[in-house]
């Protein structure tokens, strides 16, 4: 079976869909790679690399025209589009809930479309959860901003110019990405403060070396183990206790996401306004929207003398491990899908049924709900 690795064209993409070492991995399950010239050229993977691990490097049209599957980070572009025919199977991160023109043009063509955003979190699942995988990047990131914006050490020290108290950081949403911020933040030094509806976090939130504020709002856990949206007059409440305790923050660290929705204003005007000159807000949520009201997705800027960092890419600003670990998910994912060196659809498997989000003509129900 041919597996084609289509370059990115979203710009500002810089990962790659799957690495040398993975082409080495997925040939020893007796399947040939193609790669799109140049595609992990932004990840540092050459043309040379995939060469080299068993892939045969091919301009666009001889990778859409022979490939059966093709892996790629972002959804395709209109021109990538037009290259799919019928047939041919898709494995990239679709974003079903919010991309319904996109899948509806993928059944029109006739194209089997598997999205690895809707990978199901089951056990067996795990080491296909691009999800987790790319948010670990970001969380991870998003401390380092962090510490780059503000105009403090992160770890307390003690100097022949006196004694410096450690910075004070809040994170908001203790999911993997929140996790990983409240762990780097630690390991940097600072004192670290979470926050999370689901109370079940807070364990977690703790072992990593955090205080978990109890803020007197509980949500509930939904499907995948993502927070449900408040109720109207405890989301209020939520957002005037996170105002005070951003107010004594150096840093703010927002990861809330609701999927399918729009992010979860956590942080008001009035909430930035409550914050010291000089602190800072690094939003994960930017690209559905953010956490903060003041964010500009895309943009890092000042308002009320808070640094306000918006960029909606974050594991592209860390192509190299980002496309590593999403190009594990992809070997993983493919496992499941070939058998004997051919593509074998067994709906009847729940990780098959659940990723399927466009097959025979049609938007799934999955996709759909």
């Amino acid at each position: 079976m041919k597996v084609g690795v289509a370059k990115e064209s979203v710009p500002g993409e810089t990962r790659v869909a799957v690495v040398p070492d993975t082409v080495r991995r997925l040939a020893d399950e007796g399947v040939e790679i193609l790669v799109e010239q140049r595609a992990g050229e932004a990840a540092t993977f050459a043309d040379e690399a995939y060469a080299q691990a068993g892939a045969t490097v091919v301009p666009p049209d001889d990778l859409y025209g022979r490939a059966e599957v093709v892996c790629k980070v972002r959804g395709p572009s209109p021109e990538e589009l037009g290259r799919l025919r019928e047939g041919q199977a898709l494995v990239a991160l679709l974003q079903p809930a919010t991309a319904p023109e996109l899948l509806a043009e993928l059944a029109r063509r006739g194209v089997t479309a598997f999205s690895m955003d809707a990978i199901p979190r089951v056990t067996r699942a795990q080491p296909m959860d691009a999800l987790s995988s790319q948010s670990t990047v970001s969380g991870y990131k998003a401390a380092l901003l962090a510490a780059e914006h503000l105009g403090k050490f992160f770890p307390m020290l003690t100097t022949a110019a006196g004694t410096i108290p450690p910075a004070k950081v809040l994170v908001l949403g203790a999911g993997v990405a929140g996790l990983q911020a409240i762990a780097t933040a630690r390991r940097l030094g600072a004192v670290v403060s979470a926050f999370d509806v689901r109370p079940v976090v807070k364990e977690q939130v703790e072992s990593l070396g955090a205080s978990f504020l109890e803020l007197d709002v509980e949500g509930a856990e939904g499907m995948g183990g993502y927070a449900v949206a408040l109720a109207e007059d405890q989301h209020a409440r939520e957002q005037e206790l996170i105002a005070r305790h951003a107010a004594e923050s150096d840093a703010v660290i927002t990861t809330a996401l609701v999927p399918g929705r729009p992010a979860p204003e956590l942080i008001t005007e009035e909430g930035v306004r409550g914050m010291r000159a000089g602190s800072v807000i690094v939003d994960v949520a930017a690209e559905a929207g953010g956490n903060c009201a003041a964010t500009k997705p895309g943009e890092t800027i000042v308002h009320d003398g808070v640094t306000i960092v918006g960029l909606t890419n974050l594991p592209a600003t860390m192509p190299v491990h980002a496309s590593q670990m999403y190009s594990r998910n992809v070997q993983a994912f493919l496992s499941l899908l070939v058998r004997d060196g051919a593509l074998a659809l067994d709906f009847e498997d729940e990780i098959v049924r659940e990723t399927c989000v466009v097959h025979d003509g049609r938007v799934t129900k999955e996709a759909a709900r």
